[in-house]
């Protein structure tokens, strides 16, 4: 069959949606004006321990010179908040942080990897794509390269930049994952949408550790989802008090956007919460094994960090929890956990561990 470009891409539009996905969008592949911006972000050192967002150069803000061919990239959005979410989630959320013996989890971490999910799917769609228009170059991404996924985003329209860095949708708020096949196909580019943050600042405001330090310019090294995900060394002493109870990840800065009164539920089963990784006490989720910690996190994000990071980032989370806890059977109980801990072999385990017992 033979389509014309703009055919084309209402019937990908078409095949995205069966395959799960909320919308597409189509971006050029001309994003110098993003180059100050990321050379600026990467001197200042806001990246941090992650080596692979400089390791590229510039091929990050170039398609076609990290995949040659490309002259289209197309984006697509998932939204992930699971089908049984509350209207008051936001609320919801945010009351976990009053229950400071309680681990809390990111919400997308929560279900299956949407790594594996979205590659799979991009790949079905590009599949699809391949059987109506012939063979094609392309090459799927899912925040596994480097890429500028939000940059591309919102010049495909699937949203504006807010000021928390994040991609914001007026009918979907921001909870939504980002994927993206580069194509050697022209394709028509959709049109960016209008900001509409206004003078709200709410994000920035709420945010623990003030890792947005002004609008649209976030230091990922102060970001609580940055330290408990991608940050492989200790965790800065003046930080550890600010993270809570937040043991995977941060959604503070979204919970608060008003935006996010309009996310979207998702009727895919992969994005359901499992299981034992929400409102669990942090003395049980401390006391799993490396195997405990393997078995419950298949197919999980969190799986990526490692048992020793795991407790670590629990570590700091219990020792939270004894400040605000004070002396009660609460505390024991997690000063036990704590102190069954204080031999383990990885070095960054046992410091965060006395730092939480406040011992030398």
């Amino acid at each position: 069959m033979t389509f014309n470009s703009i055919q084309l891409v209402s019937h990908i539009e078409a095949w995205a949606r069966e395959l799960g996905f909320s919308q597409i969008g189509v971006a050029g592949i001309d994003l110098a004006s993003a180059e100050a911006g990321l050379l600026a972000w990467l001197s200042s050192g806001f990246h941090g321990d992650m080596a692979y967002m400089a390791a590229h150069g510039l091929k990050r803000a170039r398609p076609a010179e990290l995949v040659p061919g490309t002259v289209s990239v197309l984006t697509v959005r998932m939204d992930y908040l699971p089908a049984a979410t509350p209207v008051d989630w936001q609320a919801v959320e945010f009351s976990r942080l009053a229950r400071p013996s309680e681990g809390i989890v990111s919400l997308y971490a929560r279900g299956r990897d949407y790594h594996k999910v979205l590659r799979a799917r991009l790949q079905k769609l590009s599949d699809r794509i391949a059987r109506e228009v012939g063979p094609f170059g392309y090459r799927v991404f899912t925040d596994s390269a480097p890429v500028l996924e939000a940059e591309l985003a919102a010049r495909s329209g699937q949203g504006w930049r807010g000021k928390h860095t994040l991609v914001l949708n007026r009918e979907a708020g921001s909870m939504f994952f980002l994927g993206e096949i580069y194509l050697d196909l022209a394709l028509p580019e959709s049109e960016a949408l209008t900001p509409h943050c206004g003078s709200c600042t709410a994000c920035i405001d709420v945010c623990p550790t003030r890792a947005i330090i002004a609008p649209h310019k976030l230091d990922a090294r102060r970001c609580i989802s940055y330290l408990t995900i991608e940050h492989h060394g200790p965790i800065p002493l003046e930080l550890r008090p600010l993270m809570g109870n937040r043991i995977y990840g941060c959604d503070d800065c979204q919970l608060i956007c008003p935006w996010n009164k309009f996310a979207q539920r998702n009727a895919l089963p992969d994005f359901d919460e499992r299981a034992g990784l929400s409102g669990q006490q942090l003395t049980a989720l401390f006391s799993w094994s490396e195997a405990e910690f393997l078995r419950h996190t298949e197919g999980s994000p969190i799986r990526r960090i490692g048992h020793a990071r795991w407790l670590r980032n629990v570590a700091v989370a219990l020792g939270n929890a004894l400040q605000a806890a004070g002396v009660g059977p609460h505390s024991a109980a997690m000063r036990a956990a704590l102190t069954g801990q204080l031999q383990h072999e990885d070095a960054a385990v046992r410091e965060h561990v006395r730092w939480a017992l406040g011992t030398p």
